[in-house]
């Protein structure tokens, strides 16, 4: 009796397993999004900045800001959508969050922030 109620028990918590389901995240953000400058530091001297975010459908992505090729800041993060607009908050860090938009425009897909300037360009 006790090997058929173990048996049973076996079979109950397999099946209750495999009923949950993590629903499909298609939303048109997951991928890759850049901004990179260039600025004149002096006469001759320029400094880099490229800033990459990776978004994934479990609604976390990771954060990289690179200054002249050498890593300065690398983060996870996690993100949020609604109507449209995006949430992107660094849990743990002393970053902002940011609250953007994403468009399509001449040169392809971008991110915006409230104030309407481009944050990102996605990464094809």
């Amino acid at each position: 009796m006790k090997k058929l109620l173990s048996l049973l028990a076996i079979v109950g918590i397999v099946l209750a397993s495999n009923c949950s389901r993590i629903p499909e995240n298609n939303d048109p953000i997951i991928g890759i999004w850049e901004n990179v400058e260039v600025k004149a530091i002096g006469q001759s001297q320029k400094q880099t900045v490229l800033q990459e975010w990776t978004f994934n459908d479990a609604y976390l992505g990771r954060y990289n800001h690179l200054l002249n090729a050498q890593q300065t800041i690398k983060t996870d993060f996690k993100w949020t959508e609604e109507d449209g607009v995006y949430t992107i908050s660094y849990p743990g860090t002393d970053l902002p969050d940011h609250i953007v938009s994403m468009e399509r425009s001449a040169n392809g897909e971008v991110l915006k922030d409230q104030q309407g300037q481009i944050i990102a360009v996605r990464n094809l």
